[in-house]
């Protein structure tokens, strides 16, 4: 199940629980009685999801494209601290924080590839800021993004790119450095916590 699908799975799950309690019928009305607000909300709920399921495919499509949250906020008609807090609460990051980690994802693939230089690469994923983009990206991936291209360059060669996706996928909170040239020929990190 995707994570994102939980809290939609959640919301209609409840709403069949409720149907099966219920055992009478009842004709449809328009008063808006505690039932009602109830189916409401959830409603609300469910459409905030849409929305920041929508902003959220946004930023994967365009990500190299100079995104801000207004601009994001607007495109939902929300306000901009209104989308940064149910963003947050939906997915565990905010928006912007979640824009840089598909940026240092792409980074990575591209640095990986070894034809271009860190600075095309950081201008090619969208960063406006060489020293913005180096600090992040050592931020999620432990290493620099010169580092990385010099260490990382063959080590994608021969698997597949749906594994190498996975593998490779920048992580917030990484707790130490984690070679994939290494894991690639079975040298295991001294804390246990990755194994190849």
């Amino acid at each position: 199940m995707c994570i994102e699908a939980a809290p939609v799975l959640a919301l209609l799950s409840s709403r069949s629980r409720r149907s099966r309690e219920w055992t009478g019928w009842e004709p449809a009305r328009e008063d808006t009685g505690v039932g009602s607000s109830r189916s409401t909300s959830d409603e609300q709920r469910l459409s905030t999801l849409v929305a920041l399921r929508r902003v959220r495919d946004r930023m994967d499509r365009e990500y190299a494209q100079p995104l801000d949250v207004e601009a994001l906020a607007r495109g939902v008609h929300m306000s901009a601290g209104h989308l940064s807090r149910e963003f947050r609460a939906a997915y565990g990051e905010s928006p912007y924080s979640y824009l840089m980690t598909r940026r240092i994802e792409r980074a990575m693939a591209l640095l990986r590839r070894g034809d271009r230089s860190v600075t095309e690469v950081c201008f090619e994923v969208g960063c406006s800021s060489l020293g913005t983009f180096s600090t992040r990206f050592t931020e999620l991936v432990g290493m620099s993004p010169s580092a990385y291209r010099r260490q990382e360059a063959d080590a994608t060669d021969g698997m597949p790119s749906c594994v190498a996706k996975q593998v490779t996928r920048p992580l917030r909170n990484r707790p130490a450095p984690f070679s994939l040239a290494a894991a690639v020929n079975g040298v295991v990190p001294d804390d246990g916590q990755r194994s190849a």
